[in-house]
């Protein structure tokens, strides 16, 4: 921060802050792909040959699955998954690191979850056209956590917005700064 900005009463600029939050947001979305992929090394190892766990209203049952959310595209070649779904996840991997600067906490929280999200079900996909799903209602096609992730991330995204904690605030006051750095509800 240069001599000049006084941090009790003046935010940090734009681009401290902006390194901050991408730093944060890679992070988040490294440990959110993490835990997914641990959990299906874990599933392809502990449910293999048939084997679940009755958790009450949840099994945890292997199954792979070719297409994406709710099985579509499965009778799709792998590769033109992949190559579909990969550009997806560039185009948003490219919003999220330009919105994330100026998003409100909340807008990054979900941008996260859906890119964590996201990341694990495609490098799950890459070696062999299928995803690996552990987690099995009875109701409810099989999942996984990256699947809870990307939805998880989709509903905080459409609260945010019916909510109004959608906005990209800038730093134009020291109020809104204030108000960004605590949080808008803080006191």
């Amino acid at each position: 921060m240069s001599k000049d900005v006084n941090p009790v009463t003046e935010p940090p600029r734009q681009s401290e802050q902006g390194a901050l939050a991408r730093t944060v947001l890679v992070v988040s979305v490294m440990l959110l792909a993490a835990a997914d992929l641990g959990a299906k090394a874990w599933a392809g190892g502990a449910l293999a040959d048939g084997h679940t766990v009755d958790l009450g209203p949840m099994q945890l049952r292997l199954g792979f699955n070719s297409g994406v959310a709710f099985s579509l595209g499965a009778g799709l070649p792998a590769g033109v998954v992949l190559g579909i779904t990969g550009l997806i996840i560039g185009a948003l991997a490219l919003f999220t690191w330009r919105a994330t600067g100026t998003a409100t906490r909340t807008v990054r929280l979900a941008l996260a979850l859906v890119l964590g999200g996201a990341v694990a079900n495609f490098i799950d996909r890459a070696p062999d056209g299928v995803v690996t799903d552990y987690l099995h209602t009875g109701w409810f096609p099989t999942f996984n956590l990256a699947d809870v992730f990307i939805t998880g991330g989709a509903v905080v995204l459409i609260v945010a917005t019916l909510t109004g904690r959608d906005r990209i605030e800038v730093w134009e006051t020291p109020e809104v700064a204030a108000r960004q750095v605590r949080g808008p509800h803080d006191n």
